[in-house]
């Protein structure tokens, strides 16, 4: 009878955290949200993310409301000498952030952690060629997003990204792309819709990658960073980063890419001024 009794109210135990725990969860950000934007954190925004003053006014509103969330729920570490401090974690945030406007979001529920290094770094990736044989091999990144609850990125271009806003290269944008794109498994290039049309995305983002993968097999010039060709994922991660940064141009070479983007992230940077 006892063991019963200890089993059923552990269920029940469980069977609440579940059920409760997320509105305790939205409770605890609506009060997180409703706390003044600091000061010192406008000063950053300022300095450090222009395109912030482009946007419409309930747009930076929000944007500044997600910033509080996102920089109380992760941590950021830094490594090869470098000090996480208030501008890193503001200037990283705001664009992260970006891409969570007008809609509903779990603030990337899988990442827990960023980790920043002062520049580009060297990552030793692992795999089997061909032939069988294990290869290891070193690349030197600016970004990297892991489904293991982290991105990777480097200070250097996450800070030059966030105050050139109109090249259409942005490490930080494109990191949490792929974050986006992972909450549905590996990244694939098919985030979760909610409001697009799903065979119409796969339509549009595939006839687009084949025409990218086409461009860089020729070496011909394009809007989109050859990168992109490399897979479905890079190519989502290089669209949203021109999507926010050349929208207009976006908007005028790759129209049916562009409504597809805006539906996804609900919001049209192309309206900005």
């Amino acid at each position: 009878m006892f063991p019963i009794i200890v089993i059923s109210a552990i269920t029940l135990s469980l069977i609440g955290y579940i059920v409760f725990k997320p509105k305790w969860r939205e409770y605890q950000r609506k009060k997180i949200k409703s706390q003044p934007f600091p000061k010192s954190w406008r000063s950053i925004l300022r300095k450090n993310v222009p395109y912030f003053y482009r946007m419409p006014a309930h747009l930076q509103l929000q944007l500044k409301q997600h910033i509080l969330v996102f920089l109380a729920e992760k941590r950021f570490y830094g490594f090869e000498g470098i000090e996480i401090n208030d501008e890193i974690r503001v200037t990283i945030a705001s664009q992260a952030c970006l891409l969570l406007l007008n809609r509903k979001t779990d603030y990337y529920p899988k990442l827990q952690s960023i980790y920043v290094y002062p520049a580009a770094f060297i990552t030793n990736h692992q795999g089997v060629d061909a032939a069988g044989v294990l290869q290891s091999q070193h690349r030197v990144l600016s970004g990297e997003s892991w489904e293991l609850g982290k991105v990777i990125l480097s200070w250097k271009d996450a800070h030059e990204g966030a105050k050139d806003y109109l090249d259409g290269q942005n490490v930080v944008i494109h990191e949490f792309a792929h974050q986006l794109d992972q909450e549905t498994g590996a990244a694939n290039g098919a985030p979760f819709l909610r409001h697009n049309n799903r065979d119409c995305w796969s339509k549009v983002l595939s006839d687009e990658f084949e025409k990218l993968r086409q461009q860089a097999l020729k070496q011909e010039d394009s809007l989109l960073d050859h990168y992109g060709a490399t897979n479905p994922a890079e190519f989502f991660a290089v669209a949203s980063e021109v999507f926010f940064e050349q929208p207009q141009l976006m908007f005028s070479r790759h129209p049916q890419l562009y409504n597809q983007l805006k539906g996804f992230y609900q919001v049209s940077p192309s309206d900005w001024q």
